[in-house]
């Protein structure tokens, strides 16, 4: 039943024309491509979210890269953010492989899920407050489905903002590379930096503090 009802959830999700600027970038995207993926088909439709419905550990980011996620059709595939999050969760003993190219890769996920606080690709990587609103109750869905998740991480402020939202933590605490929160229902919250490119370029997240918050998530993890 479990996964009947995040199948259901994903068709949804792919079905989803609720913003209409969004709508129109991700075709437009979809539709003009990146020279360099110019012989490739592109998604252009809402990217849901991926991984183990039995999963300990939930991830969530922003929202699809343009010419990642939007391209590919799975959420943190074929972007250099997407390298990051892959790598680290091979690493930490949560997928079976460190690279994720295309949505048939053969990538799987063991006791992780990865979604995302906005699903289409927005312009300029900045959706507005009522797109964020829309795409809410999705989330808020899938954390419901996802009854074995004990430990939350949200990759940046936005996925953060996204998860106090939908967890209601009240007050909300701030945000910080490696904070943790422990919420009322004895569940974790681990933050992180997100993998984007002006962080990992500059070194403001290295992979060592990447590494980090997914060993201490699987620690937390197995606190009942």
């Amino acid at each position: 039943m479990q996964r009947d009802s995040l199948s259901k959830l994903t068709a949804e999700i792919i079905d989803c024309f609720a913003c209409p600027r969004l709508v129109a970038w991700r075709e437009q995207v979809a539709s003009e491509k990146r020279a360099s993926y110019r012989d490739e088909p592109y998604w252009g439709r809402p990217v849901p979210g991926f991984g183990d419905p039995d999963a300990e550990l939930l991830l969530v980011g922003l929202a699809p890269a343009a010419h990642g996620g939007n391209r590919t059709g799975r959420v943190f595939t074929g972007d250099r953010s997407g390298d990051w999050v892959f790598a680290a969760l091979h690493r930490a003993g949560y997928a079976n492989q460190p690279t994720s190219a295309s949505a048939d890769d053969g990538l799987e996920l063991r006791g992780a899920y990865v979604a995302a606080a906005v699903r289409c690709a927005p312009p300029a990587n900045k959706p507005t407050p009522a797109e964020r609103d829309r795409c809410q109750p999705y989330l808020e869905r899938e954390l419901a489905l996802l009854r074995s998740v004990r430990v939350f991480v949200p990759l940046g402020q936005f996925g953060f903002d996204a998860l106090c939202r939908v967890l209601r933590v009240r007050p909300k605490p701030r945000f910080g590379h490696g904070a943790e929160i422990q919420l009322e229902d004895g569940r974790w919250m681990v933050c992180s930096y997100h993998p984007s490119q002006q962080n990992t370029f500059t070194g403001v997240l290295t992979e060592p503090m990447f590494d980090a918050v997914f060993t201490r998530a699987r620690e937390l993890a197995s606190v009942r």
